[in-house]
């Protein structure tokens, strides 16, 4: 039965055609924006002068005047109302990775009265059920109070839905007791403590002119798309995002025949639907293509402030898992969904510009912009030799660890990549020479003899974890799940210290009568030595870089319990806390959090597992062996040679038995049930999983793809890797 069901969704697939849901043909910059509640419509609505304080609200992040933010809500309201919506929502970020919201009615009694109102205290606060959401020991179940408050730099936008459309106001959640259960108030906070310590860098540049620093982020997001009929006949997939079985595809995408080249017609239907909605919710979606695997595929945003990108791409995986049921599909994007062809990542191009538009990692075509961005640059190399355990941290989870250290993402180790051109550079800045166009002078007559620092001066490395590619760091192991706001939380946090270090290295030097040049020669060989062990230009891949990185010092953390230890190190906890983005008990609950989602993750996958392997694999092994022993019986009883099928038979038997084994072997290991946070176990519970559950799931795995490749096709009850990965 297992495999007529699968045979009927493959006939399903194959008639298929793509389907016409985009109506309004519009150029997208007439349309961008139009679900947002946005400056532009801000100033129709709003009197001048709240307009003129709501927008250094939003640009600026000054608060807004609650005697201001009654008019402001009755004019979101009304665009809401004018425009179809009927309830209202505060949306945000929980630590559970996803996205949170719970909808109320424009409604309120009045004398008697029902009335449509939306106040001001609406707007700016919510209180949600706290009980539920993940907090790492924060709070007690039985402790239900949390507060979900207006981020106004995000603009409150309409979600539509079949019947109607929701106003959703972008919202950061704490606990009744002030502390973070989300992930966007620690990057809020830490995009402060970053524009502060920029601040005082330029400033002692003599750049007084600069207001305000901002961390930017373009994210690039890849992903899977399988047919909903065959992703439906897969419990691993429904269930865990990933294939726990599979053997592989006689093709695979070793012909690099997927890369860049032509999307097919149901993949770019569902590809131009998604990018509509994006449009009108303000997110400037840039580019999608083929990725190298077979059924990969990229789309990517144009550069926002960091804290805006990272609203947005929760919407665009929301808006994808939601469009993609339209068009008959399933949007996959765990970062390993298929063994043996690429996984999927979310590459975070990361840079900083001042309130001016200026990029400070630009390179510049002037001496004083040089020294600029050198302080920068080497300020970012700092802050992750210092601190790579806290990336790698960042990056980890169940998922993240089938995919580093693969050959299509960078491994744990966490390196930087400048490229020949700044690594030259940074040589003569250490031994303090002058540069080729300026001999016969050295450094410590000024860095105004550095020469033209050219953009793109070097060739890219898709190995490393974290390159400079022209004007931005690209930081490519973050996940292709994972919400990319604790990273850039851990970016800007670091960087802020880095930035304070040089600060302090120049104000030493110009308290002492230097001039600015001379403290920065002397300060910048000392720092180039410092950040010498974690540059790294070579192939990233290669055995020979693991030991030259251990003999170099660098972390290296294999698998996510091992990770999450340094998101509580002493060194992590001084940096939050100086900086005021996390204290410890914050810091402290999202290593719990993410320690359980492990171990939740890892027993899932083994259940399925167990399940998958008893009712559908076991009875298709039991099938074949009866087809073969009727087939042998038949030939021999004409006297007709039977070694061929009785070897397959026997080969079939001994892998039957061995599947029972590895499933019972699974299971001794298996606990009851995985731990919950602020028992005190959890630590032990995921290095369990990773020592011991993980290791019996990949023997019950090998068992049942070799079960796959002698299986009668017609018995086999999965779809197979070459249906799944190229019937679209």
């Amino acid at each position: 039965m297992g495999a007529e069901r699968r045979f009927q969704a493959l006939v399903q697939v194959a008639a298929r055609r793509a389907r016409t849901t985009v109506e309004d043909r519009r150029p997208h910059s007439e349309r961008f924006g139009a679900l947002t509640f946005s400056l532009e419509e801000a100033q129709r609505r709003l009197p001048k002068e709240v307009f003129q304080a709501y927008r250094e609200t939003v640009h600026a992040g000054k608060p807004l005047d609650a005697g201001l933010a009654p008019v402001v809500a009755h004019a979101m309201k009304e665009w809401a109302m004018d425009e179809g919506a009927t309830h209202f929502s505060h949306w945000f970020q929980p630590m559970n990775g996803i996205t949170a919201e719970k909808h109320d009615a424009f409604l309120t009694f009045e004398g008697g009265l029902l009335l449509e109102r939306f106040n001001a205290k609406e707007l700016a606060q919510g209180e949600p059920d706290a009980s539920s959401f993940p907090s790492g020991g924060i709070r007690n179940t039985f402790e239900a109070r949390g507060y979900t408050a207006w981020d106004p730099a995000t603009p409150a936008f309409l979600m539509s839905g079949p019947n109607g459309k929701t106003l959703c106001i972008p919202s950061v959640f704490l606990a009744y007791t002030g502390e973070s259960l989300d992930e966007k108030t620690p990057l809020l906070r830490s995009l402060e403590a970053l524009s502060r310590a920029a601040l005082r860098l330029l400033q002692l540049l003599g750049r007084t002119e600069v207001e305000r620093v901002v961390a930017t982020v373009g994210p690039e997001q890849e992903y899977f798309l399988v047919d909903r009929a065959l992703y439906d006949l897969r419990p691993d997939l429904v269930a865990c995002g990933r294939t726990l079985f599979g053997a592989p595809s006689p093709k695979g995408q070793e012909l690099e025949d997927q890369y860049f080249g032509a999307i097919k017609e149901r993949v770019l239907a569902l590809m131009a639907d998604v990018e509509h909605q994006l449009v009108g919710l303000g997110i400037p979606v840039k580019t999608r293509h083929n990725e190298a695997a077979p059924g990969q595929y990229e789309c990517a945003c144009i550069f926002e402030l960091a804290n805006r990108a990272a609203d947005h791409n929760q919407l665009v995986l929301e808006t994808f898992r939601r469009t993609a049921a339209r068009h008959d599909l399933a949007f996959l994007e765990h970062e390993k969904p298929f063994r043996g062809i690429n996984g999927s990542g979310k590459h975070n191009n990361w840079s900083l510009a001042t309130d001016r538009g200026e990029n400070l990692l630009e390179p510049g075509d002037s001496p004083a912009k040089n020294l600029q961005f050198l302080l920068f640059l080497l300020a970012a190399v700092r802050a992750v030799h210092r601190h790579a355990g806290l990336l790698r941290a960042t990056v980890a989870s169940a998922s993240n660890d089938h995919r580093l250290g693969a050959h299509e993402a960078p491994p744990a180790i966490m390196s930087v990549f400048l490229g020949e051109h700044l690594v030259a550079l940074l040589d003569r800045l250490e031994r303090g020479q002058a540069s080729p166009e300026e001999r016969g002078r050295t450094l410590e007559a000024g860095v105004c003899t550095l020469p033209t620092i050219c953009r793109d001066s070097t060739d890219r490395n898709r190995t490393s974890p974290f390159a400079f590619t022209g004007n931005k760091f690209e930081f490519r192991a973050l996940g292709s799940s994972a919400n990319i706001s604790m990273t850039n939380t851990a970016l800007n946090t670091m960087m802020a210290e880095s930035l304070d270090h040089l600060g302090d290295l120049l104000q030493a030097g110009l308290a002492s009568g230097r001039p600015l040049a001379q403290a920065a020669a002397e300060a910048l060989p000392a720092l180039v030595r410092e950040i010498r062990p974690v540059l790294f230009d070579g192939d990233n891949y290669s055995a020979a870089w693991q030991a030259e990185a251990a003999r170099r010092g660098l972390p290296h953390e294999r698998n996510t319990p091992a990770a999450l230890g340094h998101l509580c190190s002493p060194a992590s906890r001084a940096l939050f806390e100086r900086y005021r983005v996390l204290d410890a008990r914050e810091l402290a609950s999202r290593q719990a959090v993410r320690l359980e989602n492990y171990t939740k993750r890892v027993h899932i996958e083994a259940r399925v597992a167990l399940e998958m392997a008893r009712t559908g694999v076991m009875p298709a092994a039991v099938g074949q062996l009866e087809h073969l022993g009727a087939a042998a019986a038949r030939l021999e009883a004409l006297a007709l040679p039977a070694g061929a099928v009785r070897e397959q038979a026997r080969r079939t038997a001994e892998l039957t038995e061995r599947l029972g084994a590895a499933a019972g072997a699974l299971e001794a290991v298996l606990p009851e049930r995985a731990p919950h946070a602020g028992n005190g176990e959890l630590q032990a519970a995921a290095e369990h999983c990773a020592g011991r559950v993980l290791p019996a799931l990949e023997e019950l795995r090998q068992v049942v793809d070799a079960l796959e490749e002698l299986t009668d096709d017609g018995l086999w009850p999965y779809p197979k890797y070459r249906e799944l990965l190229f019937h679209l």
